[in-house]
């Protein structure tokens, strides 16, 4: 029985999005397509009519979260005009964050399996890093666009590590006073 192009299309958004929380919640490689299409309440043999290989959805899948972080993080800086970097510290470097992989970071929770994929999936990381980079030059100090920039690298390369640190410790009170720190700390510095 062949679908409609719309019902295509919207079996294509399930599975992207089933892809999506499953590799950050288990990894590229603790997930199997079975897996994904079941998640998307799909049979496992629709899988290849919309996808290339399990390579091409990660990339896809990858680029959907990263693109949604970037609109949550520009949401939370336009709803916090007075203090934005506060905002998206305490969104990122929260228990919540850190407890919820599957609805967090893609670069917290992936970029280890990413750098061990081909060009197309770290292809898919360096485009979805740039519009993070992008948001925390906006709101960083800095008397320069390049150092606003350096800057935002910098801080987004902490973020990221104090989160995977967090959730790495099987210690709730060291996991909170990572998190606790690593948002105190960079508080300080992202203004000067």
């Amino acid at each position: 029985m062949r679908v409609s192009r719309e019902k295509a299309a919207e079996h294509r958004e399930r599975i992207i999005d089933a892809a999506a929380a499953l590799f950050r919640s288990k990894g590229f490689d603790g997930v199997g397509v079975a897996d994904i299409m079941k998640a998307a309440d799909l049979t496992h043999g629709g899988f290849y009519g919309h996808f290339a290989s399990k390579d091409d959805l990660i990339a896809q899948a990858s680029r959907r979260s990263m693109a949604r972080a970037a609109i949550n993080w520009r949401k939370l800086v336009a709803d916090a005009p007075d203090h934005p970097c506060a905002a998206l510290l305490n969104h990122y470097l929260s228990p919540r964050h850190r407890d919820d992989p599957s609805q967090g970071c893609a670069f917290a929770a992936l970029s280890g399996d990413a750098a061990r994929y081909g060009k197309p999936v770290r292809k898919a990381f360096a485009e979805g890093l740039e519009p993070l980079i992008e948001v925390l030059a906006e709101v960083s100090g800095g008397r320069t666009k390049a150092a606003r920039r350096r800057k935002a690298i910098a801080t987004l390369a902490e973020l990221i590590g104090a989160l995977i640190l967090a959730r790495a410790v099987g210690d709730l009170a060291l996991s909170d006073e990572i998190l606790d720190a690593a948002r105190r700390e960079l508080l300080v510095g992202i203004d000067h």
